[in-house]
Protein backbone atom coordinates (compact mmCIF):
# COMPACT_ATOMS: atom_id res chain seq x y z
CA UNK A 1 0.00 0.00 0.00
CA UNK A 2 1.22 3.57 -0.51
CA UNK A 3 1.36 6.67 1.52
CA UNK A 4 -2.53 7.90 -0.13
CA UNK A 5 -4.81 6.62 -2.01
CA UNK A 6 -4.58 7.04 -5.92
CA UNK A 7 -6.29 9.84 -7.61
CA UNK A 8 -6.51 9.73 -11.16
CA UNK A 9 -7.41 13.07 -13.18
CA UNK A 10 -8.67 13.30 -16.79
CA UNK A 11 -6.52 13.27 -19.58
CA UNK A 12 -4.85 16.38 -19.35
CA UNK A 13 -5.07 16.92 -23.15
CA UNK A 14 -8.41 16.45 -23.54
CA UNK A 15 -10.02 19.56 -25.33
CA UNK A 16 -13.56 18.82 -23.77
CA UNK A 17 -13.83 16.65 -21.03
CA UNK A 18 -16.11 13.79 -21.81
CA UNK A 19 -15.30 10.43 -23.10
CA UNK A 20 -17.41 6.94 -24.01
CA UNK A 21 -14.66 3.93 -23.15
CA UNK A 22 -15.62 0.20 -23.64
CA UNK A 23 -14.98 -1.55 -20.26
CA UNK A 24 -13.29 -4.24 -22.24
CA UNK A 25 -10.76 -1.89 -23.73
CA UNK A 26 -10.32 -0.20 -20.30
CA UNK A 27 -9.94 -3.45 -18.20
CA UNK A 28 -7.04 -4.73 -20.48
CA UNK A 29 -5.21 -1.04 -20.66
CA UNK A 30 -5.49 -0.39 -16.96
CA UNK A 31 -6.00 -3.79 -14.96
CA UNK A 32 -3.87 -2.47 -12.52
CA UNK A 33 -4.87 0.94 -11.42
CA UNK A 34 -8.62 -0.36 -11.31
CA UNK A 35 -8.70 -2.99 -9.05
CA UNK A 36 -6.65 -0.67 -6.55
CA UNK A 37 -8.53 1.47 -4.09
CA UNK A 38 -8.77 4.87 -6.65
CA UNK A 39 -10.55 8.15 -6.54
CA UNK A 40 -11.05 10.59 -9.41
CA UNK A 41 -11.24 13.92 -10.21
CA UNK A 42 -14.63 12.87 -12.54
CA UNK A 43 -17.99 11.63 -12.78
CA UNK A 44 -18.59 7.68 -14.14
CA UNK A 45 -21.49 6.24 -15.07
CA UNK A 46 -21.09 2.59 -15.88
CA UNK A 47 -23.16 0.98 -18.40
CA UNK A 48 -23.58 -2.77 -17.69
CA UNK A 49 -24.18 -4.99 -20.56
CA UNK A 50 -23.74 -8.95 -20.23
CA UNK A 51 -21.61 -9.03 -17.18
CA UNK A 52 -22.50 -9.68 -13.40
CA UNK A 53 -19.44 -8.54 -11.41
CA UNK A 54 -19.05 -7.13 -7.83
CA UNK A 55 -17.85 -3.37 -8.22
CA UNK A 56 -16.44 -1.89 -4.57
CA UNK A 57 -17.47 1.58 -3.68
CA UNK A 58 -16.13 2.66 -0.22
CA UNK A 59 -16.35 -0.72 1.36
CA UNK A 60 -19.69 -1.55 0.01
CA UNK A 61 -19.93 -3.83 -2.25
CA UNK A 62 -22.55 -3.23 -5.32
CA UNK A 63 -23.36 -6.95 -6.91
CA UNK A 64 -23.92 -5.92 -10.71
CA UNK A 65 -26.96 -7.41 -13.32
CA UNK A 66 -27.23 -7.39 -16.84
CA UNK A 67 -28.14 -4.04 -18.33
CA UNK A 68 -27.82 -1.47 -15.43
CA UNK A 69 -26.41 1.69 -14.78
CA UNK A 70 -24.17 2.87 -12.05
CA UNK A 71 -23.46 6.14 -10.98
CA UNK A 72 -20.22 7.26 -9.10
CA UNK A 73 -19.37 10.83 -8.07
CA UNK A 74 -16.12 12.30 -8.05
CA UNK A 75 -13.75 11.97 -5.57
CA UNK A 76 -15.91 8.70 -4.45
CA UNK A 77 -13.55 5.81 -3.61
CA UNK A 78 -14.03 2.60 -5.21
CA UNK A 79 -12.30 -0.28 -7.43
CA UNK A 80 -12.84 -3.14 -10.08
CA UNK A 81 -13.68 -6.44 -9.42
CA UNK A 82 -10.39 -8.59 -9.32
CA UNK A 83 -11.64 -10.36 -12.36
CA UNK A 84 -12.78 -7.83 -14.44
CA UNK A 85 -14.92 -9.67 -16.26
CA UNK A 86 -16.75 -6.20 -17.13
CA UNK A 87 -18.86 -5.44 -20.49
CA UNK A 88 -20.64 -2.26 -21.86
CA UNK A 89 -19.46 1.20 -21.84
CA UNK A 90 -18.42 4.19 -19.02
CA UNK A 91 -19.20 7.27 -19.66
CA UNK A 92 -16.85 9.74 -17.88
CA UNK A 93 -17.11 13.78 -17.41
CA UNK A 94 -15.59 16.41 -15.48
CA UNK A 95 -17.48 19.18 -13.66
CA UNK A 96 -15.52 21.78 -15.73
CA UNK A 97 -17.41 20.13 -18.52
CA UNK A 98 -20.78 20.34 -17.73
CA UNK A 99 -20.96 22.85 -14.91
CA UNK A 100 -21.10 26.33 -17.72
CA UNK A 101 -23.81 27.79 -15.34
CA UNK A 102 -25.44 28.17 -12.59
CA UNK A 103 -28.11 26.19 -12.96
CA UNK A 104 -25.85 23.37 -14.09
CA UNK A 105 -23.96 23.34 -11.11
CA UNK A 106 -27.06 22.75 -9.03
CA UNK A 107 -28.45 20.08 -11.49
CA UNK A 108 -25.39 17.76 -10.92
CA UNK A 109 -25.14 18.17 -7.12
CA UNK A 110 -29.13 17.99 -6.56
CA UNK A 111 -29.40 14.80 -9.00
CA UNK A 112 -30.96 11.64 -7.82
CA UNK A 113 -28.16 10.31 -9.78
CA UNK A 114 -24.92 10.76 -8.05
CA UNK A 115 -26.59 12.31 -5.56
CA UNK A 116 -25.32 9.67 -2.32
CA UNK A 117 -28.09 11.22 0.35
CA UNK A 118 -30.65 8.80 -0.33
CA UNK A 119 -30.28 5.60 -2.16
CA UNK A 120 -28.06 3.14 -3.89
CA UNK A 121 -26.61 4.53 -7.14
CA UNK A 122 -27.92 1.96 -9.86
CA UNK A 123 -30.62 1.63 -12.09
CA UNK A 124 -31.55 -1.78 -13.11
CA UNK A 125 -33.14 -1.81 -17.12
CA UNK A 126 -34.68 -4.09 -19.11
CA UNK A 127 -32.85 -4.86 -22.62
CA UNK A 128 -34.63 -1.90 -24.94
CA UNK A 129 -35.08 0.92 -22.01
CA UNK A 130 -31.14 0.28 -21.84
CA UNK A 131 -30.51 0.75 -25.27
CA UNK A 132 -31.63 4.31 -25.18
CA UNK A 133 -28.75 4.84 -23.41
CA UNK A 134 -25.92 3.40 -25.24
CA UNK A 135 -27.78 5.52 -28.20
CA UNK A 136 -27.19 8.54 -26.58
CA UNK A 137 -23.43 7.06 -25.99
CA UNK A 138 -23.09 6.17 -29.25
CA UNK A 139 -23.97 9.67 -30.44
CA UNK A 140 -21.77 11.09 -28.21
CA UNK A 141 -18.83 9.28 -29.73
CA UNK A 142 -19.87 10.20 -33.28
CA UNK A 143 -19.59 13.70 -31.82
CA UNK A 144 -16.76 13.41 -30.41
CA UNK A 145 -15.12 11.98 -33.99
CA UNK A 146 -15.94 14.81 -35.41
CA UNK A 147 -13.98 18.28 -36.30
CA UNK A 148 -13.68 21.05 -33.45
CA UNK A 149 -15.87 23.65 -33.64
CA UNK A 150 -18.48 26.12 -31.62
CA UNK A 151 -21.28 23.83 -31.65
CA UNK A 152 -19.45 20.83 -30.24
CA UNK A 153 -19.06 21.49 -27.00
CA UNK A 154 -23.09 22.77 -27.02
CA UNK A 155 -24.24 19.62 -28.42
CA UNK A 156 -22.45 16.92 -26.12
CA UNK A 157 -23.62 18.75 -23.27
CA UNK A 158 -27.23 18.43 -24.76
CA UNK A 159 -26.68 14.82 -24.94
CA UNK A 160 -25.11 14.07 -21.80
CA UNK A 161 -28.19 16.38 -19.93
CA UNK A 162 -30.36 14.12 -22.18
CA UNK A 163 -28.49 11.04 -20.63
CA UNK A 164 -29.15 12.62 -17.18
CA UNK A 165 -32.49 13.24 -17.66
CA UNK A 166 -33.51 10.50 -18.77
CA UNK A 167 -31.46 8.19 -16.10
CA UNK A 168 -33.82 10.56 -13.69
CA UNK A 169 -37.09 9.69 -15.01
CA UNK A 170 -36.39 5.86 -14.45
CA UNK A 171 -34.83 6.23 -11.34
CA UNK A 172 -38.55 7.96 -10.67
CA UNK A 173 -39.88 5.05 -11.91
CA UNK A 174 -38.32 2.04 -9.84
CA UNK A 175 -40.10 4.01 -6.69
CA UNK A 176 -37.00 6.62 -5.98
CA UNK A 177 -38.56 8.79 -3.01
CA UNK A 178 -37.76 12.52 -4.51
CA UNK A 179 -35.81 14.67 -2.06
CA UNK A 180 -38.28 17.51 -1.71
CA UNK A 181 -36.96 20.78 -3.25
CA UNK A 182 -36.99 23.88 -1.08
CA UNK A 183 -34.42 25.95 1.76
CA UNK A 184 -34.20 22.06 3.51
CA UNK A 185 -32.63 20.27 0.68
CA UNK A 186 -30.91 23.73 -0.24
CA UNK A 187 -29.33 23.95 3.20
CA UNK A 188 -28.54 20.54 3.24
CA UNK A 189 -26.81 20.09 0.10
CA UNK A 190 -25.06 23.42 1.08
CA UNK A 191 -23.80 22.28 4.35
CA UNK A 192 -22.78 18.67 2.46
CA UNK A 193 -20.50 20.88 -0.03
CA UNK A 194 -18.63 22.92 2.70
CA UNK A 195 -18.26 19.79 5.09
CA UNK A 196 -16.48 18.19 1.78
CA UNK A 197 -13.98 20.72 1.70
CA UNK A 198 -13.46 21.88 5.48
CA UNK A 199 -13.72 18.32 7.41
CA UNK A 200 -10.29 18.17 8.47
CA UNK A 201 -10.30 21.67 9.58
CA UNK A 202 -13.86 22.54 11.21
CA UNK A 203 -16.01 19.44 12.75
CA UNK A 204 -18.35 21.90 15.02
CA UNK A 205 -22.04 22.32 13.83
CA UNK A 206 -21.54 25.92 14.68
CA UNK A 207 -18.49 26.30 12.32
CA UNK A 208 -20.58 25.36 9.05
CA UNK A 209 -24.02 27.03 10.39
CA UNK A 210 -22.11 30.44 10.92
CA UNK A 211 -20.91 29.76 6.94
CA UNK A 212 -24.45 29.29 5.78
CA UNK A 213 -25.74 32.73 7.55
CA UNK A 214 -28.43 30.59 9.87
CA UNK A 215 -28.55 28.97 13.10
CA UNK A 216 -27.79 25.76 14.19
CA UNK A 217 -31.15 25.13 14.92
CA UNK A 218 -32.36 25.75 11.50
CA UNK A 219 -29.31 23.67 9.95
CA UNK A 220 -30.41 20.55 12.74
CA UNK A 221 -34.14 20.84 11.28
CA UNK A 222 -33.06 20.91 7.27
CA UNK A 223 -30.94 17.74 7.94
CA UNK A 224 -32.99 16.03 10.00
CA UNK A 225 -36.08 16.76 7.53
CA UNK A 226 -33.83 15.51 4.39
CA UNK A 227 -31.21 12.85 5.77
CA UNK A 228 -33.13 12.37 9.15
CA UNK A 229 -29.60 12.95 10.45
CA UNK A 230 -28.62 15.83 13.16
CA UNK A 231 -25.94 17.90 11.50
CA UNK A 232 -22.94 16.25 14.08
CA UNK A 233 -23.84 12.98 12.48
CA UNK A 234 -23.23 14.25 9.48
CA UNK A 235 -19.59 15.65 10.14
CA UNK A 236 -18.73 12.62 12.23
CA UNK A 237 -20.32 10.46 9.35
CA UNK A 238 -18.07 12.50 6.86
CA UNK A 239 -14.60 12.13 9.45
CA UNK A 240 -15.07 8.13 9.93
CA UNK A 241 -15.23 7.33 6.49
CA UNK A 242 -12.26 9.23 5.35
CA UNK A 243 -10.76 7.41 8.57
CA UNK A 244 -11.90 4.26 7.18
CA UNK A 245 -10.83 4.79 3.35
CA UNK A 246 -7.13 5.58 4.95
CA UNK A 247 -6.72 3.02 7.34
CA UNK A 248 -7.71 0.30 4.50
CA UNK A 249 -6.23 1.69 1.29
CA UNK A 250 -2.69 3.39 2.85
CA UNK A 251 0.30 2.38 5.29
CA UNK A 252 0.16 5.43 6.94
CA UNK A 253 0.43 5.40 10.42
CA UNK A 254 -2.84 5.91 13.02
CA UNK A 255 -1.00 9.09 14.46
CA UNK A 256 -0.49 10.30 10.98
CA UNK A 257 -3.96 9.65 9.70
CA UNK A 258 -5.55 11.40 12.77
CA UNK A 259 -3.36 14.72 12.28
CA UNK A 260 -3.94 14.76 8.83
CA UNK A 261 -7.56 14.59 9.63
CA UNK A 262 -7.49 17.54 12.32
CA UNK A 263 -6.64 15.76 15.66
CA UNK A 264 -3.83 16.90 17.14
CA UNK A 265 -3.93 14.53 20.40
CA UNK A 266 -3.26 10.90 18.72
CA UNK A 267 -5.50 9.62 21.86
CA UNK A 268 -8.20 11.37 21.17
CA UNK A 269 -8.36 10.54 17.89
CA UNK A 270 -8.38 6.11 19.02
CA UNK A 271 -10.73 7.21 21.35
CA UNK A 272 -13.22 9.32 18.98
CA UNK A 273 -13.01 6.30 16.38
CA UNK A 274 -13.90 3.74 19.03
CA UNK A 275 -16.71 5.70 20.42
CA UNK A 276 -17.90 5.93 16.98
CA UNK A 277 -18.06 2.58 15.37
CA UNK A 278 -17.20 0.26 18.59
CA UNK A 279 -13.60 -0.50 17.41
CA UNK A 280 -10.18 1.06 17.15
CA UNK A 281 -8.61 2.02 14.34
CA UNK A 282 -5.81 -0.48 14.35
CA UNK A 283 -8.45 -3.44 14.70
CA UNK A 284 -10.30 -2.00 11.75
CA UNK A 285 -7.17 -1.95 9.68
CA UNK A 286 -6.20 -5.36 10.47
CA UNK A 287 -9.81 -6.87 10.01
CA UNK A 288 -9.82 -5.07 6.40
CA UNK A 289 -6.29 -6.54 5.81
CA UNK A 290 -7.29 -9.58 6.48
CA UNK A 291 -10.37 -9.62 4.12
Amino acid sequence: MADEIKKLQFKRNADLQIEVVSLHTLTTVSKDQLVTPHRTNFYHIFLFKNCQPTHFVDFEPIKIEPYSLLFIDKDRVHQFDQLLKYDGQILIFTEYFFCTTETDTKFLRSSILFNDLADKPIIKLNKTDFEKFTTICENITDELGLPTDNSKPVLLKNLLHNFLILAEREKRKQGFTELKKGADLDYTLLFRDLLETNYTKLKSVNDYAKLICISEKRLGQATTKVLGKLPKEIINDRILLETKRLLAHTNLSIKVIGQDLGFEDPAYFVRYFKKNTATTPLEFREKHIKK
